[in-house]
């Protein structure tokens, strides 16, 4: 009952992260029962994919190299030349106007890697199974080749962007990993995808909800001189700036496998994090004000001990807030809006709380 309530709150996430989510068709994935985290992920594609049909598959132009009767694009001369076993036809290369796009290559082999690794409920099996009929023309390939950064978006092809994004989790954060020669997925997402998951759904969060407050990713400069700033020193960049007036709220979100640290049986707050938030915060407070606060906020693991604590810091507020993704979605909100509250604003703009 526990894991499927946070596989409903991944997928909160994942609706704020990538908005096409919120468009009819996925209305009622969030009230369905999941097996598991791959299970959400290949229903979310059954029906994205299923409206990409729908509107065409994108199509890009692929340049192929054969021996023609004709003229067919560009004769290339000295393949022709050297061609023995077929006189009288010419080698030309040609762009044709295929669906064997990357971003279908993507798409395909996304869905094969479910089919034959996921454990995923037998009507979405079947879904995808069908789905594929219509990637004949898309060549194979493994899901590990996946150039995902170098994959683009434009006017034609928008409507992947989310696609790709499940897919690109589905690849990266379910690890397909080799155990005595057979591959199996584990059971849940790696640190790394869910951190960008996670960072970008608070943003988002923010930004439907409290516009007022003009969130944002911004960068902080240290507070040092300019004729002595040093061109070794590394840039500052908050995950999300809330800001009401001379007031400022720097959030830094994180998820990770442990939220506390221990050393000789003693668990504290870790100091990375901790020496990082001061940071952000008293650079950004140049006149030490204490109108800029700062905010670590976690993702709840299975600790038994998590930060949940206010402190004040040479004039500065720190809070250690944690967010249980084992809790109905409305108590995630209501702690998400809580976090505004020392901005002493009014009432947030918008549908605050709704998926």
């Amino acid at each position: 009952m526990a894991d499927n309530i946070r596989i409903k709150n991944i997928y909160h996430m994942l609706s704020y992260a990538f908005q096409t989510l919120r468009e009819t068709g996925f209305d009622n994935v969030a009230s369905e029962d999941f097996y598991n985290i791959h299970d959400l992920f290949a229903a979310i594609l059954v029906r994205g994919v299923g409206v990409q049909i729908k509107r065409g598959l994108h199509r890009d132009y692929l340049q192929c190299e054969e021996a023609l009767a004709g003229v067919r694009g560009q004769i290339r001369v000295s393949e022709t030349i050297k061609q023995t076993q077929a006189q009288g036809r010419l080698v030309c290369t040609y762009d044709e106007f295929v669906p064997d796009s990357p971003h279908n290559q993507a798409l395909k082999n996304v869905m094969l890697l479910l089919l034959r690794h996921g454990n995923m409920k037998p009507e979405n099996k079947k879904a995808l199974r069908k789905l594929l009929f219509y990637f004949s023309e898309v060549t194979g390939i493994a899901p590990a080749a996946i150039r995902w950064d170098a994959l683009k978006y434009h006017r034609n092809n928008a409507s992947y962007r989310m696609l790709l994004g499940i897919c690109r989790l589905t690849v990266k954060g379910l690890l397909l990993t080799t155990e005595a020669g057979a591959h199996k997925l584990a059971t849940w997402l790696q640190d790394e995808e869910m951190y960008r998951l996670y960072e970008k759904f608070v943003l988002a969060y923010y930004m439907q909800h409290y516009p007022g407050f003009q969130p944002k990713s911004a960068f902080i400069d240290w507070d040092i001189a300019d004729e002595v700033r040093s061109p070794y020193l590394p840039r500052m960049k908050s995950d999300i700036t809330l800001q009401n007036g001379e007031k400022r709220l720097i959030i830094d979100a994180k998820w990770y496998g442990h939220t506390m640290q221990e050393n000789r049986g003693k668990k504290t707050y870790k100091s990375e994090h901790l020496y990082q938030i001061y940071a952000y915060v008293k650079n950004s407070d140049k006149n030490a004000t204490g109108n800029v606060a700062g905010v670590l906020l976690y993702a709840r693991t299975d600790e038994t001990i998590t930060p949940d604590e206010d402190i004040t810091i040479s004039g500065s507020r720190i809070s250690l807030k944690t967010l249980d993704f084992n809790c109905d979605w409305k108590a995630i909100t209501v702690q998400l809006d809580n976090l505004c509250g020392w901005l002493s604003c009014r009432q947030p703009q918008g549908n605050a709380g709704g998926a």
